[in-house]
């Protein structure tokens, strides 16, 4: 009884019988159809425990996928690992993502994924894996979570939980596939979370859709109260698609859309806002300095530095902007430095989104496809369009925030026009949208040599009779054939995304700056050089190049091995204490101390505050991580945080808090605070350095 404009079963929300046929067609494990079995017999129906083992096998691949080898990339992101270890000592820390267990700065980002990592820490120990596998497990979650977006939007249009099941398996698959969220559900960077925070709002403004049920709205501006504390401004990039669909879709008056839309702003602003409100009424001298502003203020950091900034390319104190992360442009998701990550299906989901809307023009308002699309569309087109544009700092991995719009819009597109391509419009759509993947593919496989070139053409020739027979469905009688058809396109479709992935799963990775996909390849990656060398172990970043990746004067192990890194705009000349000049050291990546030094640090810990400052948290998180004692960051990420002063760090020296100083340290920008600079010079010129292990050290005491 499903419309051939994809309307929902009623042209009002369910209500009855009917929306009881509907919740088990749609929930729960989605064994009763509205074609199927009785509601009481969904534990005897076949069918369904079939689709459970489906949906089972989907998940358990994915968690395979994140999970395996997931110990090689050791620390990962050592600043937030490092944060999640200070987290896992002290509860002051944790509320507040300190650096370091004694409290002297935050990292640049609101806390809520560090609250997962540390509590994880809390209980399995201090390891990779018990700060990589939350990760791993917010990876399967968000691929469960589309899985059931696309199914309960599908069953409404198709009435058929078996279908509807396909659709829900093929956004999770595609979903799962992209090689950044391979990435980024196997690293320790807020992405993770935050991703999976926006799923779940998704996911719960099209069951606000569906079921007219406030709670629904509700939970979703929680959600995305939540995501803020994960990555803060980025989690808007959604709001604006999820309220055009309820105001455009949901059920009810317009003025009663109305209201339900401001409850749910509240419920967000609420949910984000108590944590900014107990950090600003915190007094300054009882919590740990605001890492990323320039005052000590979290509304600085959120409008600034983590804001308006990334747009603008004005960040005080940054090391980057303007051409510094890339020329913006409209196809900068497709260059070389973010196409391999995202763009094998975005043409396609996008062609797909415009299909489902013309087909489905004469459907009701409340139609939940419609509105499905339009959450899932404006999600691709706001986030890419604003990623495309943006003159602030910006890396490939941010490209995560669009896996989830592609996901949900390739498999509620594909399968309900499929149910559809006796209509010569959706045919010409799907046949187009195959089309454009396999040439996408084709594209970016171009860019690597690491499969060699029969990939590219086996992919190539595949989508593109996938995309004949989608095109022309209508004449293909047999039904043998048109599954051949379906899933000859399916598999030339996910081809590329699947290698690169298992690329991806197969590469340790650590750092600051990381990208998915293979490690070797042909053309110029960023900053010229060769395009497999963004995908090293320790990643790379715009403007890198082969240069010294020591930094200070015989600090052999300060720094990323391999790629070193130099940002525009950094100061030559004197660099910090312990050398002049040199690389951006622990920028990007940590260091690894020698046994010796670790023995340092370690003596006589407990009668100081701080086992050593340095300059730079990359820098202080290798020192912390082998050590597990508080290691000060000096200037904060970049060394450009005026955090502490000079006179803030002499008094600290003199009521003897600080123990050691370590040489080296990250170049600073032409803008924030000088006081990192001045300290590593004061201490320079007052103390007598030694080397230990490789890298130079100031004693801290008797002065």
């Amino acid at each position: 009884m499903a419309s051939p404009y994809f309307s929902s079963m009623t042209s009002s929300p369910t209500t009855g019988s009917t929306r009881a046929r509907l919740h088990h067609a749609s929930g729960g494990g989605g064994a009763t159809t509205a074609r199927g079995t009785r509601p009481g017999s969904r534990s005897r129906d076949p069918l369904g425990r079939r689709r459970n083992l489906e949906l089972a096998a989907v998940l358990a691949g994915t968690a395979a996928l994140y999970l395996w080898n997931l110990g090689a990339s050791g620390w990962a992101n050592a600043f937030y690992s490092a944060a999640a270890q200070a987290g896992s000592q002290d509860w002051t820390a944790w509320f507040f993502g300190s650096s370091d267990a004694a409290n002297s700065i935050t990292v640049d980002k609101p806390p809520a994924s560090l609250w997962v990592m540390g509590l994880s820490v809390r209980l399995f120990g201090l390891n990779p894996w018990s700060i990589l596998v939350p990760q791993a497990l917010m990876g399967v979650a968000a691929a469960w979570l589309l899985y059931l977006s696309v199914r309960r939007t599908a069953v409404h249009a198709t009435g058929d939980a078996t279908t509807a099941h396909r659709a829900g398996l093929l956004g999770a698959a595609v979903l799962a596939l992209t090689p950044v969220a391979t990435l980024m559900f196997r690293f320790n960077n807020p992405d993770a979370l935050l991703v999976l925070l926006m799923t779940a709002a998704a996911y719960a403004v099209l069951r606000a859709v569906q079921e007219d049920r406030l709670r629904w709205f509700l939970l979703a501006g929680v959600f995305l109260g939540f995501g803020f504390l994960a990555k803060q401004l980025q989690v808007l990039l959604v709001v604006p698609g999820f309220a055009v669909a309820y105001a455009v879709a949901g059920p009810g008056r317009l003025g009663r859309r109305l209201l339900r839309l401001a409850a749910a702003g509240a419920a967000m602003v609420v949910s984000a806002g108590w944590w900014l409100v107990a950090v600003q009424l915190t007094p300054a001298g009882m919590r740990p300095y605001i890492g990323g502003s320039q005052d000590n203020s979290i509304l600085e950091l959120t409008l600034g530095y983590n804001g308006l900034g990334r747009l603008t390319g004005d960040e005080t104190g940054s090391v980057g902007g303007g051409n510094g992360w890339g020329v913006p442009g409209l196809f900068r998701m497709f260059n070389n430095e973010f196409g391999g990550q995202i763009a094998w299906l975005l043409p396609s989901a996008l062609i797909l989104a415009a299909g489902l809307l013309w087909v489905g023009r004469r459907a009701p308002r409340t139609d939940p496809v419609r509105a499905s699309v339009l959450v899932w569309g404006s999600w691709v087109l706001v986030t890419g369009l604003v990623f495309s544009f943006m003159a602030g700092i910006i890396h490939p991995y941010y490209a995560v925030a669009l896996a989830p719009g592609i996901a949900g819009l390739t498999g509620l597109g594909a399968v309900l026009l499929w149910q559809h391509r006796q209509q010569a419009a959706a045919a010409i759509v799907l046949g187009a949208a195959v089309a454009a993947a396999a040439l996408t593919a084709f594209s970016l496989l171009g860019t690597t040599s690491a499969y060699g070139p029969w990939l590219r053409w086996v992919v190539l020739a595949g989508g593109l009779a996938g995309a004949a027979g989608a095109g022309f469905s209508k004449f293909l009688g047999m039904r043998s054939v048109q599954r051949a058809t379906a899933a000859l396109a399916i598999t030339a479709s996910l081809a590329g995304p699947l290698a690169y992935s298992i690329s991806t799963a197969s590469t340790a990775h650590s750092g600051a700056i990381v990208s998915a996909g293979p490690t070797a390849g042909f053309g110029a990656g960023p900053g010229g050089a060769p395009a497999g060398v963004r995908n090293s172990r320790n990643g790379s970043g715009p403007n890198s190049t082969g240069g010294s990746s020591i930094a200070g004067q015989g600090n052999t192990n300060q720094g990323s091995a391999g790629q070193g890194f130099r940002q525009p705009n950094a100061q030559g000349g004197a660099g910090f204490a312990g050398g002049r000049g040199g690389g951006v050291g622990g920028l990007l990546g940590a260091p690894t101390p020698s046994a010796d030094l670790v023995a340092a640090l370690k003596s006589s810990a407990s009668s100081y505050t701080w086992a050593a400052a340095v300059v730079g948290s990359n820098n202080a998180a290798g020192y912390q991580l082998a050590t597990e004692l508080p290691v000060m960051a000096v200037g904060g990420f970049n060394g450009t945080d005026p955090s502490p002063t000079l006179a803030q760090f002499q008094d600290l020296v003199a009521r003897g808090e600080i123990h050691y100083f370590i040489g080296g340290g990250a170049m600073r920008s032409t803008t924030g605070s000088d006081a990192a600079t001045r300290i590593a010079e004061w201490v320079a010129a007052n103390f007598t350095s030694q080397i230990m292990g490789g890298t130079t050290v100031y004693e801290l005491t008797g002065h």
